[in-house]
C-alpha cells in the first residue's frame, strides 16, 4: 500500500503551514487537517476557467486569476485563449511557484513560461486595487480561488476579497460586462445574496471535482457586472 509521503512544507503569513505531499504519481496540498488541491481533483478548477471563458464570448480577453495553487485553472485558460490575450496571475506564495517548477514541473509543463502569462507573487486584493486606481487596466474577467470558498479558511485577510466592500472593489476592477468567478468547496447562499446586493447578474453552479462525474460537489459563481 502506497503510503503519503511529505516533499516539502512553507509557512503562510498567518503562521499556518502549507504541505506538499506525494502519493504515489499524485500531489497535495494540505493546511492543517485539510487537503486543500489534489491531482485527483482538478475538474471543478478547470471548469472556473472554462465556463468563464465561455461567458466572455472572446479569444483575446485580459484576465486575472487569483491563485495559482497547482495550476489547473491557468493551464486549462491558456489551452482556450488566442494568442494575444493578457493572463495575470497573482500567487501569494513563493513556495507555491516553487514547487510548480521543480516536483510537480511535469504537471506544469511550459505554462510559467507562457508569453501571455504575467506572474505576480502578491495578493489577488493589490492587483484589483491597482486596476481601479489606474495603475493597470481593467479585466475582462477575475477568476478567484485563493481560499476553500468565501470563508477565510487558508488566510483571515482572504475574507476581505468576499466582503461587500472587497466584492465591490472586484466589480470596479472588470469592464462593463465583465465576470467575476469564484471557487468554492460548497454552496454558500448568503454569498449569493450578497453578490447579488454587490450589483451582480449572478449564477451558481455546481461541479463535480472529477471529469467522470464522480467526487465532491465543488460551488462556481459566476457574477457578471451589469
Amino acid at each position: 500500500m502506497l503510503k503519503r509521503e511529505l516533499i516539502d512544507s512553507t509557512t503562510i503569513d498567518d503562521g499556518e503551514m502549507l504541505e506538499l505531499y506525494s502519493h504515489g504519481r499524485d500531489f497535495m496540498i494540505v493546511l492543517g487537517r485539510n487537503e486543500l488541491m489534489s491531482t485527483r481533483m482538478q475538474f471543478s478548477e478547470e471548469q472556473l476557467a472554462e465556463l468563464t471563458l465561455q461567458r466572455l464570448g472572446k479569444q483575446t480577453p485580459r484576465i486575472l486569476i487569483g491563485g495559482y495553487g497547482m495550476g489547473f485553472t491557468l493551464r486549462k485558460a491558456l489551452s482556450l485563449l488566442g494568442q494575444r490575450a493578457d493572463v495575470v496571475v497573482a500567487e501569494i506564495s513563493h513556495s507555491i511557484i516553487e514547487w510548480a517548477e521543480g516536483p510537480m514541473v511535469e504537471l506544469t509543463g511550459e505554462a510559467l513560461s507562457d508569453p501571455r502569462l504575467d506572474l505576480k507573487i502578491c495578493d489577488v486584493g493589490a492587483l484589483i486595487d491597482d486596476a481601479n486606481d489606474g495603475t493597470c487596466d481593467k479585466y475582462d474577467a477575475i477568476l478567484m480561488d485563493v481560499d476553500n470558498g468565501p470563508d477565510g479558511l487558508v488566510r483571515d485577510q482572504n475574507n476581505r476579497l468576499y466582503s461587500r466592500t472587497g466584492l465591490a472593489k472586484a466589480r470596479e476592477a472588470l469592464k462593463p460586462g465583465g465576470v467575476l468567478s469564484i471557487w468554492s468547496a460548497a454552496p454558500d447562499h448568503k454569498f449569493t445574496q450578497r453578490l447579488i446586493g454587490a450589483g451582480f447578474d449572478v449564477e451558481m453552479r455546481e461541479v463535480r471535482a472529477r471529469p467522470n462525474n464522480k467526487g465532491p460537489r465543488h460551488t462556481i459563481w459566476f457574477s457578471q457586472r451589469k
